[in-house]
């Protein structure tokens, strides 16, 4: 059992970092402030092979694996969430990757990696989030074409993408609705789409979010990614992937707020003296490192299985959950040890806080993964 990563990964991990520090930090706080999408970093990103690090050589990409891409979202999220959800968001590639033809691979996965189109993920609905089999889009056959016609919510690249993987019933007869959805790939350009920008959240505010709408939309049935009926299994394995996306921003922030929380206290004087010399902060600080860790072993494990193709869907709920929850706390604790200055949008650990709270409600809230835990042990 060997815990380390190579040189090859450790490389990887700095050249992330880095692009971070030198491409994030001078525009963080005004991005956040404007819900302005980087789309010049993310050019750079593409050009440095950081976005879609998992897609393979054949296709563009640098031929990596998921743990590869964990560890780059990890730093991106180090430095700054909201931006760095460039490196995790390329929804949708990977139902293309696992599901789609040899076609569709070579026509939509290089555009991501070199920079020339970006993606979404449209399966969650107004009525219908953790409950994925509960959507009510339709895609009704109609001579060689689907016609689709519904509502999705919360689209992260929403009004920005170039193309999105859609869930949607098409077999609205069958009994078991699990087996009534199926994927769909449709160009945003298509007639019918209203694509509305959701302004106001409360993080991760880089990051473009949105609504979309559906009015008889014409997308050929050659659109359709993997199996008709089988849209939900489909998903259900693109969310055992995208979770450990998640738990590894859950790292990443929690350990751009450790750091943070570091050099606050050794430079804060109170009584005389750095509130670093306090043994209730030294503790503190502790604390926060060994949850730090321990969120940031058990997501690698998770990364690591899905490349070894034993992926275990109660581990990534676990790496998801955990890692939500440490974000959470270490956040909140970093922002307690700045006082009353952390509450201020001078200093960047308000914006680490608000941007952590997600992590416990996209790709599945913290409920879902403890019935997934569950469910599995019983």
């Amino acid at each position: 059992m060997d815990f380390a990563l190579t040189d090859e990964q450790k490389m990887l991990q700095k050249m992330a970092y880095k692009f971070a520090v030198n491409e994030f930090t001078p525009i963080a706080k005004d991005y956040d402030r404007e819900e302005k999408f980087p789309r010049e970093v993310w050019k750079k990103a593409c050009e440095s092979g950081l976005i879609g690090a998992f897609i393979p050589e054949k296709y563009g990409g640098v031929g990596a694996g998921f743990l590869e891409n964990a560890l780059i979202v990890e730093e991106f999220s180090r430095v700054d969430m909201g931006i760095g959800l460039i490196g995790a968001a390329p929804f949708g590639t990977e139902n293309i990757l696992f599901f789609g033809t040899e076609e569709q691979k070579q026509k939509y996965l290089p555009p991501i990696v070199n920079g020339e189109a970006i993606s979404a993920g449209a399966y969650t609905e107004p009525d219908a989030g953790t409950d994925v089999a509960g959507i009510k889009t339709t895609a009704k056959k109609d001579g060689d074409d689907y016609v689709i016609n519904g509502s999705k919510m919360f689209i992260t690249n929403g009004t920005i993408c170039d193309f999105m993987v859609v869930l949607a019933i098409t077999n609205p007869e069958e009994e078991k609705r699990h087996r009534r959805q199926s994927l769909i790939l449709v160009e945003a350009d298509r007639e019918g789409i209203t694509r509305t920008k959701i302004h106001g959240k409360m993080g991760i505010r880089a990051s473009d979010t949105a609504e979309i709408a559906f009015d008889n939309v014409r997308v050929p049935q050659s659109n359709l990614i993997g199996q008709e009926g089988k849209g939900f299994y489909e998903v259900m394995q693109f969310f055992d992937v995208t979770r450990i996306m998640v738990a590894a921003q859950g790292v990443g922030v929690a350990q751009g707020a450790l750091d943070l929380a570091l050099k606050y206290v050794q430079e804060r004087k109170t009584f005389g003296k750095p509130i670093i010399a306090n043994q209730a902060v030294q503790f503190k600080l502790a604390e926060m490192a060994t949850k730090i860790e321990l969120a940031r072993t058990l997501t690698y494990k998770a990364a690591w299985t899905i490349d070894k193709g034993i992926s275990d869907p109660k581990l990534n709920a676990m790496a998801k959950y955990y890692s939500g929850h440490t974000a959470i706390w270490v956040t909140n604790e970093a922002l307690q040890l700045h006082g009353g200055y952390g509450y201020i949008d001078e200093y960047d650990i308000q914006r680490f806080y608000r941007d952590a709270r997600i992590l416990e409600i996209y790709e599945g809230v913290r409920e879902a993964e403890l019935m997934t835990i569950a469910r599995r042990l019983v």
